[in-house]
């Protein structure tokens, strides 16, 4: 095959492919406009498609139309699409200047140069009879560069990614107008290649430039392979077909072993189809798109929500990752009360414009994420409802989990708060009962004294008094071990004056340990029982001794209190197996405060007297 039939191959292929691309473009841009009305149809795409289309398709038809037809090419019908092609530069101007809103002026410019152009390739055609004109061709040349430096002037702002997309085609479509101003015999299949297909960079251009995802997986990855395919048909052609079919014609002919060839290269081209496909996919998502892998999304996503413990804070990381994996301007979470169906095959409702995902927990209330506004017409196809849905039962049991926990968690607090509130009843009841017990034989003592010595009643008074002003004051549960030892020390002075010399007193405890927090009234009763049962029912009276001191039992440290009285001990197994009021009020504090490691033993020496001891822990830290 020589240069010529190289360079007529292409582009009868070219422009095939061409008018198939704009084909399949005019068809998208129809059928996913944006409402069902046919005003909404984005107008750019609509232009690019219709432009295109009619460029190749009538090149092709002068190609066929030479070959087919004895008077030769329809010259309005050259004008005509060498027209089409001249309104493509303009496009693509529009469509840069769309984000800037900026200098106008261009645009109206492009379109005016490409008008002129136009009636120049018309008024050839009409009155000299020969399209295209030379000197329109040569006039968009030098517009076309003239439209580049305008557009990097005034649209300084934007990437240097977009500016190199929308240069780089309007440069292709600059040398491709100079070319076919020039010498019309085809020489060169590359060259024919740039000089007649620049409407395709053009179209790529208007594309990427304001919608990047709206026909991206749509448009792209099919014109991509498509064009894959095309080069790949003809490099077979060239490279192998080409040489074998020259070779076959220097011998004997066998038409059979032709036809075999051409079969076995269409197999092959066949057969390679799914790898260019697959490339293109590729080629689409990470370079041009740069599409986020949604597999690790879900994963890295699912990690970051273990590490999150409120349900709002959930929905908003959900919607900030997804506002930016999917390129959403505006993505916001509101509550949805509507009943959940079990049936419903997709959690996620979408529209061109706008997705909503509902997220469905086991219990009401429901969510629901709303995205919208997305960037560059990006459009949801089914890998990424595929990867929303997953998104939304993923929340939805993350959510779930949560509200288990919660309610877990309140459950217990509640728990924990009437078990206190029981408990600080219970210890308030037992109080109640220490108090008015203490008061009573308070003013036992006081009419046992009125009655024999008259004249010490009122010092006595006094004396509980001030008593019961110290123990009005002492209205928390703890106080340290001084404090109740200072109370217990009124109570004596007060019974002192009943037993006069009967009654002997004795406290060993050492300033160290006085400031040890220990149960309010914690002794009081005991030191009560003490003279009660042990110095009143002794003719002879007798002693009461106050002891307290620091034990180390297994690294813990315990506080032995103990009150002896040396009055009658064979009262002692009665008393300690007693359920009266003090020693049982004492049981039931100590146990409130310390459980089981805090203990009352109450036990008879012979006949030397009797010994209650309170054993409690105390933190070593309070010790020292």
């Amino acid at each position: 095959m020589n240069t010529l039939n190289a360079a007529s191959l292409v582009n009868l292929l070219g422009f095939t492919v061409g008018a198939a691309l704009y084909a399949l473009l005019l068809v998208m841009v129809v059928r996913h406009r944006r409402t069902s009305k046919n005003e909404n149809i984005n107008l750019l795409l609509l232009t690019t498609s219709i432009l295109g289309l009619i460029w190749n398709v009538g090149e092709l038809y002068v190609l066929f139309l030479k070959d087919f037809s004895a008077g030769g090419s329809s010259f309005l019908l050259t004008a005509f699409s060498y027209s089409a092609l001249g309104f493509l530069p303009s496009v693509v101007v529009h469509s840069a200047q769309n984000e800037e809103n900026k200098a106008r002026w261009l645009t109206f410019s492009a379109y005016g140069l490409s008008l002129f152009a136009s009636i120049l390739h018309f008024q050839s055609a009409i009155f000299q009879n020969f399209a295209p004109s030379n000197f329109a061709l040569q006039t968009l040349t030098f517009g076309s560069l003239a439209l580049v430096l305008g557009l990097l002037i005034f649209n300084f702002r934007q990437t240097l990614e977009k500016k190199t997309i929308w240069a780089s085609a309007l440069l292709v479509f600059a040398v491709s107008a100079l070319h076919l101003s020039g010498e019309a015999e085809e020489k060169s299949w590359l060259v024919e290649l740039v000089a007649h297909q620049s409407s395709v960079p053009l179209a790529l251009a208007i594309l990427y430039q304001n919608y990047r995802f709206a026909f991206a997986d749509l448009f792209l990855k099919r014109a991509i392979s498509l064009m894959m395919l095309t080069l790949v048909a003809f490099g077979l052609y060239i490279f192998v077909a080409a040489p074998l079919l020259n070779y076959h014609e220097t011998h004997d002919r066998n038409d059979v072993q032709a036809i075999g060839l051409i079969l076995t290269l269409w197999i092959a081209t066949a057969l390679v189809y799914p790898k260019l496909h697959d490339f293109a996919v590729w080629l689409v998502d990470k370079v041009i798109l740069q599409r986020a892998d949604y597999d690790n999304f879900q994963v890295e996503l699912a990690q970051n929500l273990e590490k999150i413990e409120s349900i709002d804070k959930v929905l908003s990381e959900i919607c900030q990752k997804l506002r930016i994996v999917l390129t959403a301007e505006n993505a916001d979470w509101k509550e949805n009360y509507e009943t959940a169906d079990e049936t419903r095959f997709s959690f996620v409702n979408f529209t061109p414009i706008r997705a909503d995902i509902f997220i469905p927990t086991a219990e009401t209330p429901f969510y629901e994420i709303n995205l919208s506004k997305f960037a560059g017409g990006r459009r949801l196809l089914s890998d990424e409802i595929t990867m929303l849905e997953a998104v939304a039962l993923l929340t939805a049991r993350r959510i779930d989990a949560l509200r288990v926990t919660h309610e877990r968690c309140d459950r217990e607090l509640r728990e924990q708060e009437f078990a206190k509130l029981a408990t600080e009843a219970q210890l308030s009841a037992l109080r109640a009962q220490i108090n008015p017990h203490f008061l009573f034989n308070s003013l036992t003592t006081i009419g046992y004294l009125i009655q024999t010595a008259p004249e010490k009643a009122f010092e006595t008074l006094m004396k509980l008094t001030q008593l019961l002003r110290g123990v009005l004051r002492s209205t928390g549960e703890f106080c340290t071990l001084g404090e109740e030892l200072k109370l217990i020390e009124n109570y004596l002075d007060i019974e002192k004056t009943r037993f006069e010399e009967k009654l002997t007193v004795k406290i060993e405890v050492g300033k160290d340990l006085e400031k040890i927090r220990v149960p309010s009234l914690i002794l009081q009763p005991l030191v009560e029982n003490a003279i009660k049962h042990g110095i009143s029912e002794n003719k002879n009276g007798g002693e009461v001794k106050i002891a307290a001191k620091l034990e180390n039992v297994k690294n813990e440290f315990l506080l032995r209190l103990s009150v002896f009285d040396t009055g009658a001990g064979k009262n002692a197994k009665r008393n300690a197996e007693s359920n009266g009021v003090g020693l049982q009020n004492i049981r039931e504090r100590l146990e409130s405060y310390y459980g089981k490691k805090a203990k009352l033993t109450v036990e008879s020496q012979n006949d030397k007297g009797t010994l209650a001891e309170i054993s409690l822990p105390v933190k070593i830290q309070t010790a020292m």
